[in-house]
């Protein structure tokens, strides 16, 4: 901005004479200097010395023939910085050395010398009472011109404001009409900018610079001709002299502007690829200037993209990019080109310089456009360097300037996916695909697919595989060969697949696993040898092992055309026979000619699992790390081959499987030694067969990583099958600590207080391990469920209790269908449903283990075999007893009491287990003979029962009830001396009690309702009754009141009866109903209302009726509501609505 014709000293309006004559009179001082200094550098209008000759310009260096000759650019930088250290209080001083900066295009120096010398100028004004408004002015000016071109545009605010305050006191100043339009033309404010540049031409009509200026941005707003003629008209100006640094470098911009303006006016091809048009005005530019940066920029443009020359086009960009960071085009062109040569240090250094120039940020309020693509270019590097956060920072630093840049959301996107930020990458690609604030993505519809991709990529990462198959079948729709997003969606079904054997989706998980298995077909046919495919391919057979109940869905078709897929290698399934014994022949027989509509066997889906695994091996042949992992997963499926088929049939030892197994994971360890996974998986293997290889193994595991939880798990187990329960403890809470959620770790810990004999404690820990634990894990549902039911036996209460037994129902209930082979637990599933009172449900799971017991039976005749039959036989007769199924449960009974007459052996059936099973058919004969009116046939089992038993009051309550509705006068007798006889060694017993009472009644015997009734007022204190007991008591109570003192007797009972428990409702209910009271009734419904959960154990039946028993619409109709299957309420209903 400094010239001859608008240097900030013209501000100054100095006498030259004055000036000099200060130099002559003090030539040691600081400002002597630094006037010596900006009157010899040639920007000055008048020279040091009146008499020197005109002089060679040295504007570029170099040093003057004679002595009196002009100092060169270096000596007066170097003077003036002397003298300014002298004359640091000068702001005359400061003024020179900032416009000499502002000449040499050093804005930060002259921002910074600038601001100095506006507070030395503030100082002197203050100290000496003048304004000081010229130096302020020029200091000023000097600044403002600076900050256009420092830190732009951020600073152009400052700038403008401070040339408008100089306007307002000297408005025919040019500098600020000047830099007011440069301020304009940078912020694309074409026409105002011409406006203020004509202002400044107007004061100073002989200066081509602001002419050219002027028409530039005239051409710049559109109208290129007229541009174009002012630009030519202006190079025949002086301040186009080629001699001078100056000019050459006016000249140099004016040449390019000319040859933008022809490269604009004609943009056809032909016109642009013109060697005589804007080419040669690019060159001469060139020439002029070799340091101007814009020429080369076009010419790097001209060469790429039509002249078909790449390196000369990089050459000129290089060029353009080193002279000038604010070369935009060029750094993106340059930025392109390495990037597509994968030279990513060399993109990162060209963004970054990009960023740093500050062209790429608009300032506020600017019509220009950021610049967002340096931000993009940084992301992306920053993604290759895994440097994720910066380049989540770099992604979102770009579409603040580009809100519409639809790959900057598509890099933001991933860089959320790969930091593990899964939440913030799904909102990121949805955005993308679909703005919901009316953004317009600049996007080709090609570039969609992966957008598609990652954001199913990204569902499938939050487990949501359903949103993330639909992302990639539409995928595949658009590109069907795409090998990556195949294997994604084939590894995605497989992943749902686990996911819903976890969560109990059996059926969800087989046919997922099955789609797998048939998305797996076409892949194979364009990759046959893909390592992935085979993996998922034997993963997916896999799931058929754990839901055992769905092999009838296994694709055991598909798999053998699978299998015998062609391959670009030779395929030899025999390679690895020797492990197993499974090889080619195996893939044959995995469907028969004959057996097409045969179910799938276990063992067929073990095979295939197997064969799929080996051809993985063989598909990574050359890779060995995923040989190991080959190796490791081959391993796991030997296992669980061994678990399916040989664990509960075979003798401890050393079988097939076992065998083959321990021998892969070695091969594995051999191939990634560093593993830790594969050290445990060799020390759960040999837990069994070696226990000292298994130690070795666990702790070689623990070496490489202490916090695996499976590992300790592991050394835990194998201390606990070697006795050592303190050493398992430790294993086991070392385990818990690692990872308080691992439900294996807790099964453990309920196995050692199992053995230290605290049941209550290895109850609590299963219990948690169940709550922890997936659905795919066996042993915490069995420990769970049978340590559950031997609770529920030693806990009357707790058996009483329904919610006890949902949750070891379901344990149960899962098992079924991952184990249908499992027949003890299956037995125990029954016997959960006996108590829940699901008795169909149970008889048809016992029928099945009654044929299941009888042909092992058959088979091996063993006596263990025989007590489950007979056990089985006693169950299903006693829950067909409870259906009313009699003749039945006789029939079933009787069997099990024939099954057992001669059993003896105490190793398989213990003498008190023998014993509760034989008294449990007899029982469940008599009871059936007993309500089939044979009561003939019912006594004899009774008898036998209390024989065996030692005369149980139950069993004797059973008979005497029999005996009593025999009906003869002998047989009432003989139940009566019964009774007597056991209520003298079961005085408590609320059973004999209560049935002398009830005989006493229906024969009118005073005395003995006298002495009964004693003794159930005594009993009747007792809180550790059942309220079924207490109920008992109370109405033979209430009957004896009537036998011995008539209705008023039995009104006092039931207020005595009140009196003594006023918190139960079934006093209030029956006093209500005995007398009509309807402060009874409420009392009853209020009581009621207090006595259901968590207040108490009350049932919807209870309840309803207590609201039923007001006789209040409103209470009738609440009644209904909480139990509608109640058809008394419904009744009530009926009566009270007729009343009213």
């Amino acid at each position: 901005m400094a010239s001859h014709a608008d240097s900030a000293h013209d501000l100054l309006d100095l006498d030259i004479r004055t000036l000099r004559q200060y130099v002559e009179l003090f030539p040691k001082h600081g400002l002597t200097k630094v006037l010596t200094g900006y009157l010899s550098s040639g920007i000055s209008k008048f020279p040091l010395s009146e008499d020197t000759p005109d002089a060679p310009d040295l504007s570029e260096g170099g040093v003057a023939l004679n002595q009196d000759g002009p100092l060169s650019q270096q000596d007066c930088l170097e003077l003036m910085t002397e003298g300014i250290e002298e004359a640091k209080g000068s702001p005359l001083a400061h003024c020179l050395l900032g416009d000499y900066w502002l000449s040499l295009e050093e804005y930060e120096s002259a921002v910074e010398i600038a601001r100095k010398g506006l507070k030395l100028a503030a100082r002197e004004a203050k100290k000496t009472g003048l304004s000081l408004q010229n130096i302020r002015d020029a200091l000023s000016s000097t600044l403002a011109t600076a900050l256009v071109y420092y830190q732009t545009p951020r600073n152009h605010p400052e700038a403008k404001d401070i040339f408008r305050s100089i306007l307002k006191r000297k408005p025919k100043f040019t500098t600020p009409f000047i830099g007011i339009g440069l301020i304009l033309e940078e912020e694309e404010e074409y026409g105002e900018a011409v406006q203020f540049l004509e202002q400044a031409l107007q004061q100073d009509p002989s200066n081509g610079r602001i002419g050219a200026e002027s028409a530039w941005c005239q051409a710049l707003s559109g109208d290129y001709e007229t541009g174009l003629e002012r630009l030519q008209e202006y190079l025949d100006y002086p301040q186009m002299d080629a001699s001078k640094q100056r000019g050459r470098q006016l000249r140099a911009q004016t040449l390019y502007r000319i040859g933008a303006c022809i490269w604009e006016l004609d943009p056809s091809k032909a016109a642009r690829k013109s060697r005589q048009g804007a080419y040669t005005k690019f060159l001469a530019a060139i020439k002029a200037n070799p340091n101007y940066a814009p020429p080369y920029t076009k010419l790097g443009i001209f060469y790429e993209d039509y002249n078909r020359d790449r390196k000369r086009a990089r050459q000129c960009f290089q060029k353009a990019f080193e002279l000038s960071p604010s070369e935009i085009v060029a750094a993106e062109r340059l930025a392109r080109s390495f990037a597509d040569q994968g030279e990513w240090d060399i993109v990162e250094v060209v963004s970054q310089r990009v960023v740093d120039s500050g062209k790429v940020r608009a300032a506020p309020g600017s019509k220009r456009k950021g610049i967002s693509w340096p931000f993009s270019a940084l992301g992306v590097v920053q993604m290759n360097k895994l440097e994720y956060q910066k380049s989540i920072v770099s992604f979102l630093s770009a579409l603040r300037i580009s809100p519409d840049d639809y790959h900057s959301y598509v890099g933001l996107g991933e860089s959320y996916h790969n930091s593990g930020r899964y939440n913030s990458a799904a909102r990121a690609f949805n955005y993308a695909e679909n703005p919901t604030d009316g953004v317009k993505m600049k996007k080709v519809d090609e570039d969609s697919w992966f957008t598609k991709y990652m954001l199913a990529n990204v569902n499938r990462e939050l487990s949501e595989f359903n949103d993330a198959i639909t992302g990639y079948e539409e995928v595949l729709k658009d590109r069907p060969n795409e090998f990556g997003v195949s294997i994604a969606l084939l590894q995605t079904l497989v992943e749902k697949a686990w996911r819903c054997v976890e969560t109990g989706f059996f059926g969800e998980a087989a046919s997922s696993a099955n789609r797998a298995i048939h998305v797996a077909k076409a892949i194979a046919q364009s990759k046959p040898d893909a390592f992935n495919l085979w993996k998922a391919i034997g993963d997916a057979s896999s799931i058929f092992t754990w839901v055992q109940v769905k092999l009838a869905e296994f694709p055991l078709a598909t798999i053998q055309e699978l299998l015998q897929t062609n391959s670009m290698s030779d395929v030899d399934y025999d390679a690895h026979k020797d492990l197993d014994g499974v090889g080619s022949l195996n893939v044959g027989s995995l469907v028969s000619d004959d057996s097409e509509n045969a179910v799938p066997s276990l063992q067929n889906a073990i095979h295939a699992c197997i064969l799929a695994q080996k051809r993985a091996i063989q598909a990574c042949a050359g890779d060995i790390h995923a040989q190991a992992v080959a190796w490791y997963n081959l391993g796991w499926t030997e296992y669980r081959a061994h678990i399916c088929l040989e664990q509960e049939i075979a003798d401890k030892g050393l079988t097939t499987f076992l065998r083959a197994s321990m021998k892969c994971f070695k091969r594995a360890i051999e191939l990634e030694a560093g593993n830790s996974e594969f050290w445990n998986s060799l020390g759960v293997i040999t837990t069994t067969l070696n226990p000292k290889v298994a130690q070795h193994a666990f702790v070689r595991s623990l070496h490489l990583n202490e916090r695996s939880v499976r590992a300790w798990t592991n050394l835990g187990t194998l201390y606990l099958l070697q006795n050592d329960q303190e050493l398992a403890h430790v294993a086991f809470s070392r385990a818990q600590s690692t990872d308080p959620d691992y439900a294996l770790a807790w099964v453990g810990e309920g196995i050692v207080a199992l053995l230290f004999g605290d049941a209550t404690e290895a109850l609590s820990h299963f219990t948690h391990a169940f709550e922890l634990s997936d659905s795919s894990s066996l042993l915490t549902k069995r420990q769970y469920a049978i340590l559950t039911f031997d609770h529920l036996l030693s806990s009357p209460t707790a058996s009483n209790n329904i919610t006890h037994l949902i949750q070891p129902l379901f344990a149960l209930h899962q098992l079924v269908f991952q184990a249908p082979y499992d027949i003890p637990h299956k037995h125990l599933a029954a016997l959960f449903m006996e108590r829940i009172g699901n008795h169909e449900t149970a008889i048809t799971a016992l029928t099945s283990i009654c044929d299941a017991a009888e042909q092992d039976y058959e088979t091996s005749e063993s006596a263990a075999a025989l007590a489950r039959y007979a056990q089985a036989k006693t169950d299903l007769a006693r829950n067909l007893l409870a259906t009313h199924a009699h003749s039945s449960a006789v029939e079933e009974a009787e069997t099990a009491l024939e099954l057992l007459d001669d059993f003896n052996d105490e190793s398989v059936l213990s003498a008190s287990a023998l014993a509760k099973t034989r008294l449990s058919a007899r029982l469940t004969a008599g009871l059936a003979h007993y309500h089939s009116s044979d009561l003939d046939s019912a006594i004899p089992y009774f008898r036998t029962c209390i024989a065996e038993t030692g005369s149980n009051p139950d069993i004797i309550c059973l008979l005497a009830e029999v005996l009593w509705a025999h009906g003869g006068a002998n047989e009432k007798d003989v139940a009566r001396e019964q009774l007597f006889t056991a209520v003298e060694s079961n005085q408590t017993h609320v059973g004999i009690v209560t049935l002398l009472g009830a005989m006493a009644v229906l024969d009118d015997d005073v005395d003995t309702c006298q002495g009964v009734k004693e003794d159930l007022e005594t009993l009747r204190t007792d809180n550790s009754l059942s309220a079924d007991d207490v109920t008992k008591i109370e109405k033979v109570l209430e009957a004896i009141a009537i036998v011995t003192g008539g209705e008023e007797e039995a009104l006092a009972e039931m207020k005595r009866r009140v009196l003594l428990k006023p918190w139960q409702q079934t006093g209030w209910q029956d006093l209500a109903v005995q007398t009509g009271d309807s402060y009874a009734g409420v009392m009853a419904r209020e009581t009621a209302r207090s006595n259901v959960a968590p207040g108490g154990e009350l049932d919807a039946r209870g309840l309803a009726k207590a609201l039923a028993g007001t006789g209040e619409v409103g209470d009738v109709q609440r009644s209904i509501m909480v139990a509608p299957w109640c058809g008394e309420e419904w009744g009530r209903l009926l009566e009270v609505v007729e009343g009213v």
